[in-house]
């Protein structure tokens, strides 16, 4: 196995949690349309559904942060990263990984197996409400979700190493873009013709692809 191929099969493993884990957002959504009608429209309130709601975000927030990591899409916060030469993103970037991310992320899995590990051991219950909810399945969420994060973290580091060994970053898995969807609206609408729909779509490319170069170090040098 290359390194190329060791990182997409983890990029592979973060993407398929992500994209199946994502599918709770529209049980979220039937969840909370459901209690809004129960509640105004029937005057019948249901007790543990704040603990539903939490729990079932939680857990998408939690399980997409791996695919989150493989599309490079956390947000930075420091302006001066799209500047800098790959190389020096990448010596960056391998200095956080070992001082910050590693130790915080081992934290986060040490602590959340504890903090599972007891809630199981009591059967914890929310304690939100009178008769909540148990709580114990969503718990072991944390210790889970740290794993796939550090999984996703190891790619990274080698995705930095190869970096610094070849002055550009390794490629990633692709994923659906925005500008696919700009593609499949312009395409149904009887309003636009192929000409101006495939000029909007090229322009909308070059956007997403500026952008894309611009956070992973494009042209500029530093």
């Amino acid at each position: 196995m290359t390194v190329q191929r060791f990182i997409f099969a983890i990029d592979h493993v973060s993407t398929w949690v992500g994209k199946t884990v994502s599918w709770l957002m529209l049980l979220l959504t039937a969840v909370v349309c459901v209690e809004v009608i129960k509640r105004y429209m029937f005057g019948m309130p249901t007790a543990w559904i704040f603990d539903a709601e939490n729990m079932l975000y939680g857990t998408l927030f939690m399980m997409a942060g791996a695919y989150t990591l493989a599309q490079n899409a956390h947000v930075r916060g420091d302006f001066l990263y799209s500047s800098m030469r790959p190389r020096t993103q990448a010596t960056l970037d391998l200095i956080l990984y070992i001082v910050f991310f590693f130790p915080g992320i081992a934290a986060l899995i040490y602590a959340g197996y504890d903090y599972a590990s007891y809630s199981w051991h009591i059967q914890e219950h929310s304690n939100v409400t009178a008769d909540g909810p148990p709580v114990y399945h969503f718990k072991t969420v944390i210790p889970i979700a740290g794993a796939l994060v550090m999984l996703q973290g190891i790619a990274e580091i080698v995705r930095c190493v190869m970096c610094l060994r070849d002055g550009v970053w390794p490629e990633r898995l692709e994923d659906v873009a925005e500008t696919d969807v700009i593609g499949e609206q312009l395409a149904n609408s009887e309003f636009v013709d192929e000409e101006s729909r495939r000029v909007a779509i090229e322009k909308a490319q070059k956007i997403d692809e500026e952008a894309r170069q611009r956070g992973m170090g494009g042209d500029t040098l530093l």
